[in-house]
């Protein structure tokens, strides 16, 4: 049967009906020197040969099944990949540059959603792969267990064979498939929803009997629970950064993985929190600095909901928005309150009804997609890297970033943890925050606060 888009994927595919919603990744790859680029070459094909999202296209489905994913009959690694010269100066800012218009620019949809670019000939001998790739192909954390196919322990580095060549369905198949698909796609949708009802009515049944008061609280607290997650914002928390545009700014910072989690334990919280608070604490030097007040701020956070069985292609996050202390100027405090919101915010009754929330809203008009994310203020996200030093095809990576999408938020700052160190990617919407080089001293200064609590 046709291989469908879950609903969670749907939806942020159906949310780039507006352009600013765009949920485009881009990862900077720093390294020591030039890796070798057949190997390198080899290492994709054998990458895109194993996960066949990365050689397939999405493409619309008739009725009202979501979008599918269909194989790319003229795949071209040499199109997906490519090899450039750094021009001058050839520093990490000129490789910024490049991912910054690479996260701006929109993919060629009729073909598989990414791209990668080695730039070799940086001033200082060392080279980088800018990575591009669409988020409905897969999330942070199964970006990490892509890396690892990508990536080795050690210097030496053997080439992998070449990818055999994969059976694709011919293009001749009748038009009435695709709407026999669909048919049997809503069938079976609609026969898991009936199947889960049934298994559902009798334990229901008894807990109503003899719990009637705490079974109707539970169920408030549910339909509580989706409303926070699906409300529209129609107001930034910040006076100060309303604007939205569809340029960026690319910028990173590096901070001490142990100092930042002692400091996060300090504060009663863990290293998300102080994270979170980090990024908080710029964002209210930033406000000082304009002298604009602020008080709690609308932040989006990724919540990953990947399990051990699933596959590393695929979205297997949702998105979850609340509001933050960004006027407290205690970075200990800070972290404390932060960790009591985002610990609510982990243990919403919605998350294990996700995909059904997704599904119910693709149904609705793109307007209101647009306003449950375009007021939030800003994007924190969290992915836990790789702790031990890794290699490119004899390559040894340096430092890795990733930049994800602002999504309607002001700035979106990811970190990514690699070996001792967290490396931050920072990705700011210029029509938000038109003096970049001011946030990034108050976000640096920001991250100060915090690390001081570890001494």
């Amino acid at each position: 049967m046709t291989e469908y888009m879950r609903n969670s994927d749907a939806f942020t595919w159906a949310m780039e009906s507006d352009p600013r919603l765009r949920s485009t990744v881009v990862t900077v790859i720093l390294l020591e020197r030039t890796p070798d680029w057949e190997a390198t070459r080899s290492r994709f094909e054998t990458i895109s040969a194993d996960l066949p999202m990365f050689r397939e296209r999405v493409v619309y489905s008739p009725l009202s099944a979501p979008p599918r994913w269909v194989p790319y009959q003229d795949f071209d690694l040499d199109f997906h990949m490519r090899r450039v010269s750094a021009p001058a100066p050839g520093t990490v800012d000129t490789v910024l540059e490049m991912a910054r218009i690479a996260a701006m620019e929109d993919f060629d949809r009729a073909r598989p959603l990414w791209k990668a670019t080695l730039v070799d000939g940086l001033a200082d001998g060392g080279a980088a792969v800018v990575c591009k790739f669409h988020h409905a192909l897969t999330d942070g954390v199964g970006a990490i267990e892509i890396a690892m196919r990508l990536f080795d322990l050690t210097e030496e580095t053997d080439r992998p064979p070449a990818a055999p060549e994969s059976a694709l369905p011919s293009n001749d198949e009748a038009w009435w498939r695709d709407y026999l698909d669909s048919l049997r796609f809503d069938a079976e949708r609609a026969s898991n929803t009936v199947t889960g009802l049934v298994r559902s009515v009798p334990g229901l049944a008894f807990n109503t009997i003899r719990h009637p008061l705490a079974t109707a609280g539970a169920a408030v607290e549910i339909a509580a629970s989706v409303y926070r997650t699906v409300r529209p914002v129609n107001d930034t928390g910040s006076s100060l950064m309303t604007g939205r545009s569809l340029v960026r700014h690319l910028d990173v910072h590096q901070v001490p993985l142990q100092q930042l989690r002692d400091a996060g334990h300090r504060g009663g919280g863990s290293l998300n929190d102080a994270f979170v608070a980090g990024v908080a604490g710029g964002l209210r030097l930033y406000h000082e600095k304009h002298g604009a007040e602020v008080g709690d701020l609308h932040l989006c956070m990724p919540v990953n909901l990947r399990t051990e069985d699933d596959a590393p292609g695929g979205n297997r996050i949702t998105l979850m928005r609340f509001d933050v202390p960004v006027a407290e100027a205690d970075p200990a405090r800070r972290i404390a309150g932060i960790h009591r919101r985002t610990s609510r915010v982990r243990n919403e009754r919605s998350l294990p009804y996700t995909q059904w929330i997704a599904g119910a809203m693709n149904l609705m008009p793109r307007w209101y997609i647009g306003s449950v994310l375009r007021h939030v203020d800003f994007l924190c996200s969290d992915v836990p890297g790789i702790p031990v030093p890794l290699y490119l095809c004899g390559a040894r990576l340096r430092a890795q970033y990733a930049f994800g999408p602002t999504i309607g938020a002001a700035v979106n700052v990811t970190l990514l943890t690699y070996v001792d160190t967290c490396e931050l990617g920072i990705d700011v919407d210029t029509g938000a925050i038109e003096d970049v080089d001011l946030f990034h001293a108050c976000l640096v200064d920001g991250f100060d606060e915090v690390l001081a609590l570890a001494g």
